[in-house]
């Protein structure tokens, strides 16, 4: 009986120790970033700008899992139609710090409020969000409506909260749902990940560097945070508070997106009748990178149109 219980709680240990056993995030891995830091009140937060000095403001908000590099191609882009375009990585991913403690809507409207700060950004911009940064720069929108010149929104979150049965036991269940998370998370991101290698991409080796972060400590307690934080409530309060206060919005989603379905369009028009909608019927929830030009075409459709 001794040797059985030994060995279930080395079964159960085995993913948490995983886990420490993951390189910290520090100095000399940092090395290798492109951009600058800035030490925020939570900790480093790793961002980088590009494009012209003197150009409109566009401030690009990554996934649950897919640090500031998921933006490089689609920025090249809006460099073009001359943005100066401010990206940055969520804490718990990319080269930001990973701080405890729960990665709920104020953990990520602060680090996006309190980054702004510290790069003068006091003039209106435009926000575009990604999948789990569309439920953040929703929410950053509705509290903060007269310094959104118009909000993108490209596969988000928020809209349609449609969660598996294994993803809500790990949201709802301390200790256990953890253990599953440390255990199967991994080998989970990087299937998903590899269904996108045949695609093409706009970021270089972006398949590896997605499954980069899973050598860093924190990365995999920070998305099981999110999704008992951030990504555990919908997103209509914020999207009536943005219809009242007449922010254009664009939400582009992609028409073989199994992960955020594309049926989210209807309930997105429920909320706000004025928000414009295109579908890239061929794209799944890796738009972003897989179909940046027809992504990038309807930013430019829509951005021509509300300049009118």
């Amino acid at each position: 009986m001794t040797i059985v219980v030994l060995i279930i709680a080395a079964v159960f240990a085995l993913p948490f120790i995983t886990e420490l056993m993951r390189k910290p995030m520090n100095a000399g891995i940092r090395t290798a970033a492109e951009g600058k830091f800035v030490t925020l009140s939570r900790g480093v937060t790793h961002y980088d700008w590009l494009g012209p000095a003197n150009g409109p403001v566009a401030v690009c908000v990554h996934g649950l899992t897919t640090p500031s590099f998921v933006w490089r191609g689609l920025a090249r882009g809006l460099v073009a139609l001359g943005y100066r375009v401010l990206i940055y990585d969520h804490y718990g991913r990319g080269y930001s710090d990973r701080p405890g403690g729960a990665q709920d809507r104020r953990f990520f409207l602060d680090q996006l409020s309190e980054l702004l700060e510290s790069q003068d950004v006091q003039q209106e911009f435009t926000l575009i969000g990604y999948s789990m940064g569309g439920t953040i720069s929703t929410a950053w929108a509705a509290e903060n409506p007269d310094r959104v010149r118009r909000l993108i929104l490209i596969a988000s979150a928020g809209v349609v909260v449609d969660a598996g049965r294994t993803a809500q036991f790990m949201r709802q269940t301390p200790i256990f749902g953890d253990w599953l998370m440390y255990a199967f998370f991994p080998r989970s991101h990087r299937k998903g990940t590899e269904a996108d290698r045949s695609l093409p991409s706009s970021v270089e080796n972006v398949i590896e560097r997605q499954q980069d972060e899973l050598r860093y400590r924190g990365f995999v307690p920070a998305v099981l945070r999110s999704m008992r934080g951030v990504l555990s409530t919908n997103s209509e309060a914020d999207h009536r508070k943005l219809h009242d206060a007449g922010v254009p919005v664009l939400a582009i989603w992609g028409g073989q997106d199994t992960l955020i379905p594309v049926r989210a369009a209807g309930k997105l028009a429920e909320w706000n009748r004025d928000c414009h909608q295109e579908v890239i019927e061929a794209a799944g929830h890796s738009l972003t990178f897989t179909h940046t030009p027809d992504v990038l075409a309807a930013i430019t459709g829509f951005v021509t149109e509300d300049s009118r």
